[in-house]
Order: structure tokens, then sequence, then C-alpha cells
């Protein structure tokens, strides 16, 4: 599982099968997905695609930051 307290994995079963989604925390009451994905066999696929895709999620969250941290130092 992730550290990251922002964002988690929740895996749903549907009529086709299991579905993984990111969900990001938005408030203390409000939560938001921000990456689906249907159609898996089992819980623990989802599960798994899930938790790779977090990663990479994360990673992408992070570099998308500093870039706008050091847009917002030259604009200065």
């Amino acid at each position: 599982m992730s550290d990251s307290k922002k964002f988690t994995v929740r895996t749903t079963e549907k009529r086709n099968g299991w579905c993984a989604e990111i969900v990001r925390q938005v408030t203390s009451r409000r939560t938001t997905v921000s990456k689906r994905e249907m159609g898996f066999e089992t819980e623990e696929l989802a599960q798994a695609w899930g938790e790779n895709e977090l990663k990479g999620f994360i990673e992408n969250q992070v570099e998308r930051n500093k870039r706008k941290a050091a847009d917002r130092r030259s604009e200065d």
C-alpha cells in the first residue's frame, strides 16, 4: 500500500468483473476518482494494477509539482 494520504486504491465488484480506481482525497469529506480501469477477473488483479498505477501516478504528480514550482520561481 502507498504511503500517500491523498491518494488511495479502491477496488469494487461490478457486473463484468472488478474495477480498480485511484481515488484522491479532495477535502476531509469529498473524494474524486483520478483514474479508473474496469474488467479485471479477480480482486487481486485489480488491486495489483491499482498499486502499480498509483506509484507512477504519484511520481508524475511529484514531477509536475517540481515543474510548477520552478515556473513560479522564474516568474518572480
